[in-house]
């Protein structure tokens, strides 16, 4: 089995592992009491504390550690806007932020502050000019992540991080994502990473909080971790945490290296192998492990379930694995294709023969699902091809001179795009189909379709039931 979701959590460090059983014998006790046992245990803590310190590029009484990267958010994101509220209430993010990030934005607009989001490109990446136009004089937070959880990319920190000093607004920075591979750079306040990402145990977060930025903790108040993250410290978990981050950190650069040559060897390969299939995601700016790559006519939750069967753990942003079948706010706010998305992550000690055994597998599992769907005889020509039954069932003209009408309402994704391909070729170049759906997925699937495929996508209007999606062939 080749486990290819780093990105969701990397597998337990051998380095981690060793400290972790190390530490279990040492740090069971209260590391605040005076006796032996408890200073041995705060012997242990005020180590890992220094050594993840040193990692993250901060000082050790600037960094706490949390139970877990959401908490080490939404306590990192409470406390700085406490901080500054008398300067204001308004708070700034990225579109593509990770969900912590979102719902602790979310949790904010809801108790009456306000909130802007700034978009990004197809890439995932904001721009640095953009971002620095949102800051106001009432803004009392940014947040921008390193780099994106679902495809990737890498944000421009420290251009971002130069707007919001000239700004006076301090930066928090959730690192989750790029922290084993090296320091954040840039001038931001506060930052966040969470230890099951870079082959930590899970349950440990950190928060770093620089000096001089206005903090405030919300909440009652603990004795432990300067007040900022109550509760009993799980001290092995953190000797584990920092033992590991340290350890992912120090071959970083040649891991780096030679997992980039793998995924630079799926970015190219994927496309050549599976018609019909759009890598997203930047090119250069990006994590080395991560790829990301979106099929047309397949379901994402079933090519997830095949790649399974076949020996390899991948993950998705396709609303087809999602129980609230809305497309991942990261792919929607990249404006490109949602369906049929599998997103490869690949973990330290990852082969060049797993990878190619993926290659290998990957076109037979995505055939087999278009063909399920009806849909194997419609991805070899940006026309489409007529298959009868199904294709005049699915659609009607509207008129003697109308557009041709595809009724793909209480259908999911992939389906409204499947018959759009199956009746594309029924009108003549000039011609328009309009496409009838209530998915949310559409929305965003059609027009990618459209650009994949040589065709103009004209717009969206508001139907008795879902929108109207219209589509002019050309091709």
């Amino acid at each position: 089995m080749s486990y290819f979701d780093a990105a969701s959590s990397a597998p337990l460090h051998p380095v981690a592992r060793q400290a972790l059983q190390a530490s279990l014998d040492e740090g069971w006790a209260d590391p605040a009491r005076l006796y032996r046992e408890g200073r041995r245990a705060r012997m242990l803590l005020d180590a890992a504390r220094e050594a993840a310190a040193q990692a993250v590029g901060c000082r050790p009484d600037e960094l706490v550690f949390t139970s877990s990267g959401t908490r080490a958010v939404h306590s990192g994101v409470a406390g700085a806007l406490a901080g500054r509220r008398r300067v204001g209430g308004h708070l700034v993010v990225s579109a593509v932020e990770h969900s912590s990030v979102l719902h602790a934005a979310e949790a904010h607009e809801a108790a009456g502050g306000s909130l802007s989001r700034v978009p990004v490109g197809r890439t995932g990446a904001v721009d640095a000019d953009t971002y620095g136009t949102a800051l106001r004089t009432d803004t009392a937070l940014a947040c921008l992540q390193s780099a994106n959880h679902e495809v990737g990319t890498e944000q421009p920190v420290a251009e971002v991080a130069e707007s919001c000093r000239a700004a006076g607004v301090p930066l928090l920075v959730d690192a989750a994502q790029s922290l084993g591979w090296g320091p954040v750079p840039g001038g931001w306040s506060l930052l966040t990473g969470s230890a099951h990402k870079w082959g930590g145990p899970a349950g440990v977060g950190l928060l770093v909080v620089r000096k001089g930025a206005r903090f405030a903790v919300r909440g009652p108040v603990d004795e432990r971790e300067s007040g900022r993250a109550p509760g009993f410290e799980n001290i092995p978990a953190i000797v584990a945490a920092a033992a590991s981050l340290r350890a992912v950190q120090g071959a970083a650069a040649e891991e780096a290296v030679r997992l980039r040559a793998l995924t630079d060897r799926l970015r190219e390969r994927v496309p050549l192998l599976v018609p019909d299939t759009e890598v997203v995601g930047d090119p250069v700016r990006r994590l080395p492990h991560l790829v990301t790559f979106s099929s047309l006519y397949v379901d994402g939750e079933s090519v997830l379930s095949e790649l399974d069967r076949a020996g390899f753990s991948v993950s998705s942003g396709s609303s087809c694995t999602s129980s609230t079948l809305t497309p991942s706010h990261v792919l929607k706010a990249m404006g490109v294709l949602s369906e049929g998305n599998v997103r490869v992550s690949l973990p330290v000690g990852t082969t060049a023969e797993e990878v190619e055994r993926f290659l290998g597998v990957l076109p037979g599992v995505v055939a087999e699902v278009r063909a399920k769907l009806g849909a194997h005889t419609h991805t070899g020509s940006p026309a489409g091809s007529r298959a009868g039954g199904s294709e005049e069932a699915a659609a009607e003209v509207a008129g003697e001179a109308g557009p041709l009408v595809v009724d793909a309402l209480g259908k999911r994704c992939p389906l409204p795009v499947i018959e759009l391909a199956k009746v594309i070729g029924r009108v003549p170049v000039g011609g328009t189909v309009v496409v009838l759906a209530d998915d949310e997925a559409a929305r965003l699937d059609i027009p990618a379709w459209c650009e994949m495929r040589g065709q103009r996508y004209v717009g969206e209007t508001p139907a008795a039931r879902g929108s109207a999606y219209e589509v002019i062939r050309l091709v």
